[in-house]
C-alpha cells in the first residue's frame, strides 16, 4: 500500500501482521511426566507430543518449562513426547529443577501455534484447550478430541464384492 504526500510523493506504508506476537506469550501446554529414563542422558517422558506442539520438533523452538512442584536444585534433562519419533522433544539437554514420574511440566509461549498447528499422526487426538479469566476462573473453550472426531470425515461406501 502507498500513499501519497501532499507534493504527489509515494510515502511507503509498512503493515505487518503480529499473531506470534501477540499470542505467543499468551498460552501453556500443561503436561505429566510418565516416564525417566536414565542411560548416557536423563529423559523425562511426557503424555503429550509434537502433535499438541511441533515448534520444538519442527525447529528447535525455546519454550521455558516450570516443573511443578517445584523442588531444590537443577538437573539437564530432555524433555520427549510420546510419539516415538526421534525429533518429538520439548527441549534438549536443559536445566530443569528435578522432576518426578507424575509431576506436572509447565511448557510456556506456546499461545501462537499450540492447537493451530496440531495434528493427528499416529492417532493422536488434539487436548482440549482452558482459559484462565482475569477474574482467576477457568473456562473450557475447547473439548478434547474424541476417537468419534478422528473418523468423522470418513464416509466409505458399502464394499460390495462381485459373485
Amino acid at each position: 500500500f502507498v500513499a501519497f504526500h501532499a507534493r504527489n510523493i509515494a510515502v511507503p506504508r509498512l503493515y505487518m501482521e503480529s499473531g506470534r506476537y501477540i499470542t505467543g506469550p499468551h498460552g501453556v501446554l500443561v503436561t505429566r511426566v510418565i516416564n525417566r529414563k536414565e542411560t548416557y542422558r536423563t529423559y523425562l517422558g511426557v503424555d503429550a507430543s509434537m502433535s499438541a506442539l511441533m515448534r520444538p520438533g519442527m525447529y528447535g523452538a525455546y519454550h521455558h518449562i516450570d516443573v511443578v512442584p517445584r523442588r531444590g536444585g537443577f538437573e539437564t534433562v530432555d524433555v520427549v513426547g510420546s510419539l516415538c519419533e526421534n525429533n518429538d522433544k520439548f527441549a534438549v539437554q536443559r536445566e530443569l529443577p528435578p522432576a518426578e514420574i507424575g509431576d506436572l511440566l509447565v511448557i510456556h509461549d506456546t499461545g501462537a501455534h499450540g492447537h493451530a498447528m496440531g495434528f493427528n499422526y499416529n492417532g493422536r487426538l488434539r487436548p482440549q484447550e482452558l482459559l484462565l479469566r482475569a477474574d482467576s476462573s477457568v473456562a473450557r473453550i475447547r473439548r478434547a478430541e474424541t476417537p468419534a472426531d478422528y473418523f468423522a470425515t470418513l464416509d466409505f461406501p458399502p464394499l460390495t464384492l462381485p459373485a
